[in-house]
């Protein structure tokens, strides 16, 4: 099988979405969100999974880089790096060492996108067949719920599998922000996977070596005055990815986790990440570390955004238990190629942890 080096270009035909309604376009133009155009975004369900704890009853682990790179402090860091993983699957990660500079610019170009005509924003719009681009992901039939949402979605490493075409020309300094952002990103997600190695007791370069690709999701969630509370802008999911790092590009809150059976509040602190374990992480670790759902609320008045970068195995690796973490036990998950296993992602709804449930070996 190719793999991701000897490729000279990212692979297709994994999977696609249906276009739908611009919801940007949707929220300033009230006279066109008729009721019957709202009710494909109305969850029904959110009446009976409406506990959000308070934003003071719990907060997600902070970790921070420089501890864990302190001589001091690094096993202390350590232990709180394992609890964030094995028990939370989510936490903020400080000092990472990425200047401001250039998370200012991916900032001011992400929120320069969104500002633009939406004539000019669909010009780097989803193509048929492809989920990369602008528009919306997991789309696959006409009556299901919708996320009250637009996303620009890109392939940003290894840098021969970006398509250009769907890099935004507009703002002029996007590509070299985007690119500049990407680059830094996957040195911090490479540093993440190898303290997490070292935790799990495995060569940190036998993880840090399989996770070479990396897509970006840049999501923009506008307000929605008439029914802000019976829409989500992310329906609940885990990731599919390893390892995702989340920058929050305005002052607006809107992460939610699963915290004992309810959601709980997310406030980033400012420059930090928040980290999530995705489901290819879990399988990996063979349970050890957890995937865990959240979704993304809507504010009634103002909008929000936010940039993902997700962090997969390469082309040509498996998606399944290491044997070293599995050692005299047995897999709880399938191995699966990663070009099957992305197949397998888009080609399903994104909802709760259902491709978790899809790899176990008793499903």
């Amino acid at each position: 099988m190719a793999d991701t080096k000897t490729l000279t270009e990212r692979p297709r035909g994994w999977g696609s979405s249906m276009r739908v309604r611009n919801v940007q376009a949707l929220s300033a133009n009230r006279k066109e969100l008729t009721a019957e155009v709202l009710e494909s975004y109305i969850r029904p369900e959110m009446d009976d999974d409406s506990t959000v704890l308070s934003e003071n009853s719990e907060a997600v682990p902070v970790i921070d880089m420089r501890r864990l790179m302190d001589e001091k402090f690094v096993e202390e860091e350590m232990d709180k790096l394992k609890v964030a993983c094995e028990d939370w699957g989510f936490f903020q990660f400080v000092n990472h060492g990425i200047p401001e500079k250039v998370m200012e610019e991916m900032k001011s170009n992400m929120k320069g996108f969104f500002e633009l005509p939406l004539e000019e924003r669909e010009k780097v719009a989803q193509e048929p067949g492809d989920f990369e681009g602008y528009g919306q992901a997991f789309v696959l039939s006409e009556k299901q719920k919708l996320d009250w949402a637009d996303m620009l979605y890109i392939f940003t490493q290894p840098p021969h599998f970006r398509n250009f075409k769907l890099w935004p020309t507009q703002p002029p300094s996007f590509k070299e922000s985007l690119n500049n952002y990407s680059v830094e990103l996957q040195k911090v997600a490479h540093r993440i996977l190898g303290f997490m190695a070292r935790n799990l007791g495995v060569n940190p370069e036998k993880i840090t070596q399989l996770y070479g690709s990396q897509t970006v999701r840049i999501n923009y969630y506008p307000p929605c005055p008439n029914a802000h509370d019976k829409v989500l802008g992310f329906a609940p999911h885990s990731d599919m990815c390893g390892l995702t790092l989340l920058f929050q590009a305005s002052q607006v809150t809107g992460l939610h986790i699963r915290r004992n059976g309810a959601w709980l509040p997310i406030n980033p602190l400012p420059g930090a990440f928040i980290v999530n374990i995705g489901d290819a992480l879990e399988i990996l670790t063979n349970g050890k570390y957890k995937s865990v759902e959240h979704r993304a609320v809507i504010n009634a008045d103002k909008e929000r955004m936010s940039i993902a970068a997700l962090h997969t195995p390469s082309f040509g690796e498996m998606v399944g238990p290491l044997a070293e973490i599995v050692g005299d036990g047995k897999p709880l998950y399938k191995t699966l190629s990663l070009q099957d296993y992305a197949m397998l992602i888009f080609s399903r709804k994104l909802y709760r942890k259902s491709m978790i449930e899809q790899m176990k070996l008793n499903a």
